[in-house]
């Protein structure tokens, strides 16, 4: 009993949302944490995931940083004790710098740079650390980062006093203060992972919801998290441990995926790489034991056009895959075959999309759901009448929706601009307007900033812009 619970221990651990994968000084190199064929161990790669040698079996590493320093990488043990590798973290070569600090560590932007969350950070490579006074800071601290800027960083914290929300803070003066930027409702499980990407003011984050069979979604911020759009969803599922990391180019996204069963018989390592900001995915796959997971995965780097709209499909789905089914508009009729297939929609409208990966026992199906955006545009000498009107637009204390006549919509769905549902409007029977007055279904203020509009047959979508 006393080994079962040591080795659940250690799986919680190594599954925590502390590092798990980070970038190294030069275009294409990483570090990552996974499984080897005697438990797990430190890794390390020059060609972006694609290959990788195993430096050292360590099976109480639970959070790596590497340095801007040439061969810099630090490792944080049970019970967080921090070393420091000078030679790209082969065995033998870590020294011992500090303890008792937090396991989630990031990597600065000068050599011997490191930060403890938002607690504190060492200018030399680990020995001593400067504490932050963090004023402001509240709740219990679920992710930090620092941007590629001089000074900021970023925080996300949750108050047990406030369940349904999650705070988004920004520091301009290295953690000595924060403040709150944003504030974002029922994201219980929202920037579990924060990772700079190479821009001042770039920010990834990834939402998952632990025990759930939901996808991934990757969020991308450009403005100091002013904003955060949806770039895409993954599907991952029965994952060992998992990690998000920006690289060193534009557009450069890392996901870790470490799948481990049946007692370490089946392992693997997985490398998702991308140049257009999680939008595509090539995927490597540098560790192999046993048998592989099957999961199918699939995007594209453009999801709306103009009819008739052709969409190239990226297939990133992993395993020892046997047939590959699509169903381009979700109607239950296989459409191809192919791996990688080329679609073109005839008509306008809003198109979920299916996958289903077959293997030698098992299978798995993807659905996006509304993935594809169709839409015609109107010509100079076309007389178009729109079937549901809004105005004003920018709007401050309420929008008005006027229904033509004929048109058999109800209700209209409110979304943020990360995509969330925020509100449903019902139509009364019988009136041809509506009317929202920019709250939530809480009844809360909405945050001045754009929002998306969406009617029930999809006959009818619009950007707004709420000023108040």
């Amino acid at each position: 009993m006393k080994h079962l619970l040591f080795i659940c221990l250690i799986l919680l651990a190594f599954d925590s949302y502390s590092q798990k994968i980070t970038r190294g000084p030069d275009i294409g190199e990483i570090y990552f944490i996974g499984p080897n064929h005697t438990g797990t161990g430190l890794y390390y790669s020059i060609d972006f995931g694609e290959t990788a040698v195993c430096v050292d079996s360590l099976n109480f590493m639970i959070s790596i940083a590497a340095d801007k320093t040439h061969g810099g990488v630090y490792f944080i043990e049970m019970p967080s004790n921090l070393y420091y590798s000078d030679n790209y973290g082969y065995t033998n070569s870590w020294v011992v710098k500090n303890s008792n600090i937090s396991d989630d560590i990031h990597s600065g932007i000068s050599e011997g740079t490191i930060y403890n969350t938002i607690d504190s950070h060492s200018e030399d490579y680990g020995s001593n650390f400067i504490n932050h006074s963090a004023n402001g800071f509240f709740g219990s601290l679920k992710s930090s980062e620092i941007d590629n800027q001089i000074g900021i960083g970023y925080a996300v914290t949750k108050s047990s006093f406030i369940p349904d929300s999650v705070f988004f803070l920004i520091s301009y003066d290295n953690f000595e203060n924060l403040i709150i930027k944003h504030v974002y409702h029922k994201h219980e499980y929202l920037f579990n992972f924060l990772t700079r990407g190479t821009n001042n003011g770039e920010i990834f984050t990834v939402r998952n919801r632990p025990l759930s069979f939901n996808p991934f979604e990757i969020y991308h911020s450009e403005n100091y998290g002013d904003d955060f759009l949806l770039v895409n969803e993954i599907n991952i599922i029965n994952h060992y441990s998992y990690g998000v990391e920006g690289g060193r180019e534009d557009g450069e996204l890392f996901m870790l995926y470490n799948f481990v069963n049946l007692g370490w018989l089946n392992a693997h390592t997985y490398i998702f790489h991308s140049t257009d900001y999680g939008k595509t995915f090539e995927v490597f796959h540098p560790f192999a034991k046993g048998n592989e997971p099957l999961l199918a995965n699939f995007s594209s780097d453009t999801t709306e056009g103009e009819m008739p709209f052709t969409v190239d499909f990226c297939n990133f789905s992993i395993g020892d895959i046997q047939q590959y089914e699509w169903d381009f508009d979700n109607d239950g009729t296989i459409d191809s075959y192919e791996q990688s297939p080329i679609w073109t929609y005839q008509d306008t409208g809003y198109y979920s999309v299916k996958l289903t990966v077959t293997g030698l026992d098992s299978s798995n199906t993807f659905l996006k759901e509304n993935y594809i955006h169709v839409y015609k545009t109107v010509g100079l000498n076309e007389i178009f009448q729109p079937e549901i009107n809004c105005y004003p637009n920018p709007f401050g204390n309420h929008i008005t929706f006027e229904f033509q006549s004929g048109i058999n919509e109800s209700l209209i769905f409110i979304y943020d601009i990360a995509g969330q549902l925020i509100n449903t409007i019902l139509k009364p029977q019988g009136e041809k307007k509506l009317v929202w007055d920019g709250k939530d279904k809480y009844r809360n203020e909405c945050k001045p900033g754009i929002y998306y509009v969406r009617s029930e047959n999809n006959t009818f979508s619009q950007k707004i812009l709420l000023i108040k």
